[in-house]
């Protein structure tokens, strides 16, 4: 999916309306990709977000801004000091290429007027955001591009900028349909392939949709100049089309019939609206995965090396099986010394331990005497017990730690903001695993509180979103006869039902073991086992690892995980 020339002229125009004569207050660089611009309007605040990432570069309003670093980036500062104040004149659009520019006044160091442009490119991976001065020259840009990248078009600092290399295609509005026609039928092309290389902004899935009309009946004349009116006219509509109700597919600005049942359609008052809803989920999983992925990298290699030593050790403990063959033999030769010579290679002796007492050869170690050759064995016997009392013991710490990184892999996979991994970042600094970076004028991050859901009938669930907050949530938030949940040998969330002394309802150990099993590993499959009790039926056992608990007389219900709205 890539946003088209055509619809970036209708968010052009829906950003237009709300925009002018607006004034900057603040601007924010969430990541090296993204910028998010606050504007005071006459009908209150609204965020611009602009982005420049190759596979979802885009501008539009956002109910859903990203979370900011703690510092900000070197761009953000200058953007700052030279926008900030600034009254948007105008947005341009050059015909229908992916390029946006907005006009600023503002005021320089010294008090006087001047006027910038804030440039953004769509165009995939040769997306930029530039901020332009008004002798026409580059002032930064978020990707930066000197003559070793390329020798086409070079975008530095006090650089002239240059608009990119125009398509040779037909503009919708500007040429005629008839001639537009008459390029698509003179291509050796397929008919969407046609379209899409002779008609200047539009996307593929609108060259489809053209194609499809066209072959149910429809004449491309008639279906060109459907697109061109609706832009002339701007009697649009915003539509989304999803696999499922969940997975949102591409995005256009005409009703979409190509995929029939195949797929859904959605509609949405504003352009802002569908881009926002569209790249929203999908930004928040790459965004996550980028800035938790020195973290993941680490649990994943502590899982595997754990992995590694568990197999090892059980491979060592199985040897250690045979350890009373070892001291058998011991007892054989004791009990045969008088009969075996001193630099004998083997002994036969009758082993009495089993019955009708066999022959048994025993090897020996011609170098040492009979009396050694006991002692050695004697010894092998007492070593190889005490290394399977080790092993045992070692096996058994092993195992809860690696209990222990799957369920920490587990939170970083469900993570959804920057705090929620600072505060699995902290836990496994006090746990040894990560080394802490002293800094004085670093304070440690605020805990954020447990996700807050409400059942159908009123009961409060708290879910814990870390093991240290797993363990606060039952050991301490919850009272005795609060009821707490968790997936049955499925690393998730501690989750509790605040009772303030009601009897709960059936509907409640429903929903709030749906909302258990959501908030586990077991999150996409069906049919989840979830264990349920009394929190005064929970302890942790002494020394556990945070999160480990033990639990008896207990209930096991089998739920679908499935959310309800969060309250917080």
């Amino acid at each position: 999916m890539a946003l088209d020339g055509m619809m970036l002229s209708l968010i052009k125009d829906e950003l237009k309306a709300e925009l002018l004569d607006a004034h900057i207050s603040q601007i924010h660089q969430p990541s090296k990709d993204e910028i998010v611009i606050n504007f005071r309007t006459k009908n209150g605040a609204k965020k611009l977000f602009l982005s420049c990432r190759a596979d979802c570069a885009r501008v539009h309003f956002t109910e859903h801004a990203p979370e900011n670093p703690p510092t900000p980036p070197m761009l953000c500062m200058l953007l700052r000091k030279r926008l900030c104040g600034g009254k948007l004149l105008d947005i341009r659009q050059i015909e229908f290429e992916r390029i946006l520019f907005f006009d600023f006044e503002a005021t320089n160091e010294i008090g006087d007027r001047e006027k910038l442009t804030l440039c953004i490119e769509i165009m995939g991976r040769y997306s930029n955001i530039i901020l332009i001065d008004q002798k026409g020259l580059v002032v930064d840009a978020v990707k930066r591009i000197d003559i070793t990248m390329t020798s086409e078009r070079v975008v530095l600092p006090k650089i002239e900028y240059t608009i990119p290399q125009k398509q040779d295609k037909l503009n919708i509005l500007e040429d005629s349909t008839s001639s537009i026609v008459t390029v698509v039928e003179n291509s050796d092309k397929s008919l969407d392939k046609a379209v899409l290389s002779a008609v200047q902004g539009i996307s593929p899935i609108l060259c489809r949709e053209v194609e499809h009309r066209v072959f149910e009946g429809s004449s491309l004349e008639s279906e060109i100049e459907n697109i061109a009116s609706v832009l002339r006219d701007k009697n649009s509509t915003p539509t989304m089309v999803l696999k499922d109700i969940s997975t949102p597919f591409d995005i256009t600005f005409i009703p979409v019939y190509q995929y029939g049942n195949a797929m859904l359609t959605k509609s949405f008052d504003t352009y802002s609206s569908l881009l926002d809803n569209f790249y929203y989920q999908r930004d928040m999983a790459v965004r996550m995965k980028q800035r938790s992925m020195d973290l993941h990298k680490l649990v994943s290699n502590m899982i595997e090396r754990l992995t590694k030593k568990i197999n090892i050790q059980k491979a060592e403990l199985k040897k250690c099986e045979d350890r009373e063959q070892l001291r058998i033999k011991g007892d054989l030769l004791q009990a045969n010394l008088y009969r075996i010579e001193k630099g004998a290679m083997f002994v036969e002796v009758e082993n009495y331990y089993e019955e009708n007492s066999p022959i048994l050869r025993i090897v020996l170690d011609p170098s040492i005497t009979p009396a050694q050759n006991a002692q050695k064995f004697y010894k092998s016997y007492a070593k190889a017990k005490t290394a399977e009392q080790m092993l045992k013991v070692q096996i058994e710490k092993a195992e809860q730690e690696l209990q222990y990184m799957i369920t920490v892999q587990d939170f970083l996979s469900r993570a959804q903001s920057d705090k929620e991994l600072s505060q699995i970042r902290l836990e496994l600094v006090e746990q040894g695993y990560i080394k802490e970076h002293r800094n004085a004028k670093q304070k440690a991050p605020k805990a954020l509180p447990p996700i807050e859901f409400e059942t159908s009938d009123g009961f409060t669930v708290l879910v814990g979103r870390n093991n240290k907050q797993n363990d606060q949530l039952t050991l301490k938030t919850a009272s005795r006869f609060d009821y707490w949940f968790h997936t049955k040998n499925i690393p998730g969330s501690h989750t509790i039902v605040i009772t303030n002394g009601r009897e709960i309802t059936d509907t409640a150990i429903l929903e709030a073991a749906q909302i258990c099993a959501y908030h586990s590993k077991g999150k996409d499959s069906s049919q989840v086992p979830v264990d349920y009790t009394i929190v005064k039926n929970v302890s942790k056992p002494s020394g556990a690892k945070p999160g480990k608990v033990i639990y008896d007389f207990y209930n096991t219900v089998y739920v679908t995980p499935k959310l309800p709205q969060p309250q917080n």
